[in-house]
């Protein structure tokens, strides 16, 4: 899976999502998250991004709850929640398998997206990384400054301009050095040429045909059955 080219990844991250969507049965979505924890866990990323999943499962435990706790059923909640780490888990495993030049690559050359979209995207995905590495160093620096995010919810939100504004301004400002940057690297001034190969392979048909029928499957599983 990890040797698949980005479009093949790409197809399957849709996929699962138009499945996990059309899908109502928690049983349903339940298989179609543990068969997403299969292929990470066969391909090393449940290992190597365990707190990420476990971040993830957290966050559907919430919704789901928040879901109960706003008028739902109980099936309901299970079944929002179960979307949700559907959606996520494959999202997770396309940016943890793809280098982002590829990912950009697939995106201009195969799907036609224009270069500017397709690099303000991926940008967006190099930098969130930095961006919480950032958050927790300004964090830190407030709290030997004396900062103490305790107490009840609304003093806290009143404490947390004292992270957020910092955090903002450097953004900004790493945000101007990259636009600098571009400009002066002639960005957008020609047509973009890639040094990376992303063209499907037989391995990558296969996987897109199943994942065509495994879709199309669960369509008419709605269609049908109402699943």
């Amino acid at each position: 899976m990890n040797r698949l080219v980005p479009l093949t990844k790409i197809i399957l991250t849709l996929g699962v999502s138009v499945a996990a969507i059309v899908l109502t049965r928690p049983s349903a979505l339940a298989a179609l998250v543990l068969g997403e924890l299969l292929v990470l866990f066969v391909t090393g990323v449940l290992c190597r991004q365990a707190r990420a999943v476990a971040g993830l499962v957290l966050f559907a435990v919430i919704l789901g709850a928040v879901q109960y706790l706003g008028g739902g059923s109980v099936e309901s909640s299970y079944v929002t929640g179960l979307r949700m780490l559907a959606m996520t888990t494959v999202f997770l495993f396309l940016l943890v398998t793809t280098r982002l030049q590829d990912l950009t690559a697939a995106m201009v050359t195969q799907l036609k997206i224009p270069y500017t979209y397709a690099f303000m995207f991926t940008a967006a995905l190099r930098f969130v990384p930095d961006f919480l590495a950032e958050n927790r160093a300004i964090f830190e620096a407030q709290e030997c400054r004396g900062l103490v995010l305790k107490g009840h919810f609304f003093r806290r939100l009143k404490m947390y301009p004292a992270v957020i504004q910092p955090l903002v301004l450097k953004s900004l400002a790493r945000s101007e050095t990259m636009a600098l940057s571009l400009e002066l690297r002639g960005f957008g001034g020609g047509r973009e040429r890639f040094a990376v190969s992303v063209v499907p392979r037989a391995a990558d048909y296969a996987v897109i045909g199943a994942i065509v029928i495994g879709t199309a499957s669960a369509v008419a599983a709605r269609i049908v059955y109402g699943a």
